[in-house]
């Protein structure tokens, strides 16, 4: 009798209840860019496994996608996400001024905490009938774009900032120069979503434009998919681009509230492994690892690579100029409307 009273008092509290988590570790929520789908359905089974072989716990990764800027004003007003793995470093310094993310963060793991990168390239449709070559053909009255909103896209800040990286060579610093040469380019914008996985389906599902600026990771994967009709469109890497930086950090105020600190640090760590690492050249993106890198070296196009900070100042002084509420990008946006 006094079994099945401690037994039911036991059910009665929950204690029961408890036990599986034992086995479990808490859920951890990933927030990634708008195109960071298929990257992130591929590595994130491969983290599970090795964190269950390593410590017997289960782990469930929850993933949410959009512009990195949305991302980030949804964990400043409170969403509890555990990891940010972006493609723009401003947004997670945003993150940092706010207290949520420490303020070295970029310190806190190898290569400026960016385990691969990437840069601007183009697609444009089969046969290239426009002949686009180098950013100077973006810029041509008979041209039609289609890339995200900068205002909400770290992939479209980059595609931005190629373009004046580029004017800035060619008309030697020349500000009035290169403001009306980047004008062109915003003009010649036939559709302006919000994040790069809709702009992707504007040019390749909705026909429209006739050049896509993205990431030559995703440029590649569109061009190879069946999901976009393979075969139907054609890769222009143009000999100088933007460097794009694709950063990581903790947030350091969620992962301890919630108690996810070791896991979610191990699985951005997971990111520089040889293993991942690798995967990440299937999707087309540049790493780090040395072997990797040799062992890749013929999949990517030559191309030199410009550092927006080594021109163009901080990315606190990139954003206050460029991309700020009546910033440079206001101004020609605004231009000829």
């Amino acid at each position: 009798m006094l079994k099945k009273l401690l037994v039911a008092s036991i059910i009665s509290t929950g204690l029961f209840s408890s036990l599986p988590a034992l086995a479990e570790d808490k859920p951890i929520l990933n927030a990634s860019y708008d195109i960071a789908r298929e990257v992130f359905a591929a590595i994130n089974p491969k983290f599970v496994a090795k964190w269950k072989a390593e410590t017997g716990k289960d782990l469930k990764i929850d993933q949410s996608f959009a512009g990195t800027s949305r991302q980030a004003q949804d964990i400043i007003q409170g969403k509890k996400v555990d990891i940010v793995t972006f493609n723009q470093v401003t947004d997670i310094d945003i993150l940092a001024k706010r207290g949520l993310v420490r303020k070295d963060w970029a310190k806190q793991f190898p290569n400026n905490s960016s385990p691969y990168y990437s840069t601007t390239a183009f697609l444009v449709r089969k046969g290239n009938p426009k002949n686009i070559k180098n950013w100077d053909d973006l810029a041509r009255d008979d041209v039609k774009l289609v890339f995200p909103n900068p205002k909400t896209s770290g992939n479209a800040r980059y595609s931005y900032l190629g373009a004046w990286l580029f004017a800035n060579e060619k008309f030697d610093g020349d500000e009035t120069k290169i403001k009306s040469f980047v004008a062109k380019i915003l003009h010649n914008v036939q559709n302006f979503p919000t994040g790069g996985r809709a702009a992707t389906v504007a040019f390749a599902q909705n026909g429209q434009g006739d050049v896509l600026l993205t990431f030559e990771s995703e440029v590649i994967n569109i061009a190879k998919s069946d999901e976009f009709k393979s075969g139907e469109y054609e890769i222009v890497v143009p000999p100088v681009s933007v460097l794009a930086e694709f950063p990581v950090a903790l947030v350091d105020k969620v992962v301890d509230s919630k108690g996810t600190r070791e896991v979610s640090k191990a699985f951005l760590e997971f990111q520089y492994t040889k293993e991942i690492q690798q995967l990440l050249t299937t999707f087309n993106y540049r790493v780090h690892n040395p072997e990797v890198v040799a062992a890749t070296a013929s999949q990517f196009p030559q191309v030199r690579l410009i550092n927006p900070n080594e021109v163009l100042g901080t990315w606190d002084e990139i954003t206050a100029k460029h991309f700020a509420s009546n910033g440079v990008l206001d101004q020609l946006l605004a231009e000829g409307r």
